[in-house]
């Protein structure tokens, strides 16, 4: 989700299409777009789209499968010998800078360049992070490419799904195919990348299997930049123009920042051993500052302010549902390379593999909820519903650990994950499509945008949390870690389902 799938799902539901992210004019282009079906039916340009976003999280989560054990492997296995908790505490903070780089994605396109260019810069910069982890050693390697990936992956996850949007006019009975389509680009490249890159991993080494993560987005480039020009004008648009007036403040602003962080860095502030932490709390300031700046602001009404206070629980839940479901890329990384037997038939399968087996599940059961919720309508469970089932069933995902918990080394048997996984995707499609969609509907009409970017924070907040919280995983005394995370996502998921009457009479008519 791949978790992401919390974005990178965007394209299952038909509500998000009007997210307010980036999205320039939607349904304005002039092209003939409505009378091509060239592509399984759907416009040609949507193939350019599908294969750069492929490719992207081809990369994406094929260098995510092997991050983790790359920072805390031996300098003799190839790793950097990075203490675990260390290591993990960085993969939290890196996945929630991610998210967080999405707001900075969405405000680049709105104001000053347009979805459809800011998502071809950030794929540049991806891959210029790939090449970095592949060819620069040691940590100066990890820190240059981990923030490359991290800005470019933001910008483009902001705006990928704007850009699809534009092919399609508002009426185009093919729109949500065309994004259901796009969302199978999405999985097929997590689903691939895993097992490539630790393929390659585990013959030839970290640096190889950063490399062809590399390799997979300027395939993903090269595709693009030749279909790009097919895009629909519409897709270049800037919908709220930033005044040249303000450029100075805006770049004043830009360089101060920058080099804030440098000097945190140089006096010892900022350190590998916080970073999660300073993540943590650096993604709870932009959250509060978000909802104050929503809910004091006179040009929302008394309606819509009541709305925002009902999306808190939401986002509270949202937070600790993406705490423990992001601790695929830390714990169950870390689980899978000391606890579980990967031998099939004679061979050890790579660490990473394990990270393919969620985007199965999600292809496979997306489709089934989708005809779930269509099939029941309004007599489908209620938002607030979703989210406490989905807390619930998050935590008895990590209750069923448990029977192998503490176990000798590579003894939980691989079905076992495979089933515990399959569990983490039905929590999955409980929350994150419908998270997304909600906050579009719950949001004031003068703050679509920040109303999206807020779902984002909760999926960067809880990232971070599954990187902080990993220090506290031990191997050889798991009982403990996963059976307090898995009552306390339970009692939080009860405690929504117990609090649902209230909660949708604050969101006053969305349900």
């Amino acid at each position: 989700m791949n978790a992401p799938h919390g974005p990178d799902q965007v394209p299952v539901d038909p509500a998000l299409e009007d997210t307010g992210v980036a999205v320039a004019g939607e349904g304005d282009s002039t092209d003939t777009s409505d009378h091509d079906t060239r592509f399984f039916g759907q416009p040609w340009a949507l193939a350019h789209i599908f294969g750069v976003e492929m490719w992207e999280r081809f990369s994406f989560y094929g260098m995510q499968g092997i991050l983790l054990i790359y920072m805390y492997y031996s300098i003799s296995e190839g790793g950097l010998g990075m203490p675990e908790a260390i290591a993990t505490g960085i993969v939290g903070a890196y996945g929630g800078a991610v998210y967080l780089s999405t707001i900075l994605g969405a405000w680049l396109a709105d104001r000053l360049f347009g979805a459809e260019r800011v998502l071809f810069a950030s794929a540049i910069v991806i891959m210029l992070g790939h090449i970095a982890l592949a060819l620069i050693p040691g940590f100066w390697g990890l820190g240059a490419g981990l923030i490359l990936v991290a800005i470019g992956s933001g910008g483009l996850k902001a705006n990928a799904t704007s850009v699809v949007g534009t092919l399609y006019s508002d009426d185009d009975p093919r729109r949500d195919a065309g994004f259901s389509l796009f969302y199978l680009g999405i999985n097929l490249g997590a689903f691939l990348g895993p097992l490539l890159t630790g393929l390659v991993q585990t013959n030839w080494g970290f640096h190889w299997g950063f490399g062809l993560a590399a390799v997979g987005m300027a395939a993903g480039l090269i595709q693009y930049s030749f279909g790009r020009k097919q895009l629909p004008a519409v897709s270049r648009a800037v919908p709220n123009p930033l005044p040249r007036k303000r450029y100075p403040i805006v770049i004043g602003i830009a360089i101060a920042s920058v080099v804030l962080i440098v000097v945190l860095v140089l006096v010892g502030v900022i350190r590998a051993d916080n970073l999660a932490l300073l993540m943590i709390l650096a993604t709870l300031v932009a959250t509060i500052g978000y909802f104050l700046t929503i809910l004091s602001s006179r040009l929302i009404t008394k309606i819509e302010r009541s709305r925002v206070f009902g999306f808190i629980p939401l986002f509270i839940v949202s937070v600790g549902f993406w705490s423990l479901y992001q601790q695929q890329f830390t714990v169950l990384t870390i689980y899978s390379d000391k606890q579980l037997n990967r031998d099939l038939f004679g061979w050890e399968m790579p660490v990473s593999w394990v990270q393919s087996i969620n985007p199965v599940f999600i292809i496979i059961l997306s489709g089934v909820f989708a005809a779930i919720w269509t099939k029941l309508g309004t007599r489908q469970p209620s938002t607030p519903v979703k989210f406490g089932l989905a807390a619930i069933v998050m935590g008895i995902a990590f209750l069923l650990f448990l029977p192998w918990a503490n176990g000798a080394p590579n003894s939980t048997p691989l079905l076992a994950i495979v089933g515990i996984l399959f569990v983490f995707t039905i929590a999955e499609l409980l929350l994150s499509p419908v998270g997304l969609s909600v906050s579009t509907k719950l949001a004031p009409a003068m703050f679509h945008t920040q109303m999206v970017a807020l779902f984002f924070l909760s999926l960067a907040l809880g990232t971070s949390i599954a990187g902080w919280l990993a220090q506290f995983y031990n191997p050889d005394d798991e009982v403990p870690y996963f059976t307090f995370l898995g009552l306390i996502a339970i009692a939080m998921g009860g405690a929504l389902l117990l609090a649902v009457k209230p909660v949708l009479a604050m969101m006053r008519g969305v349900r």
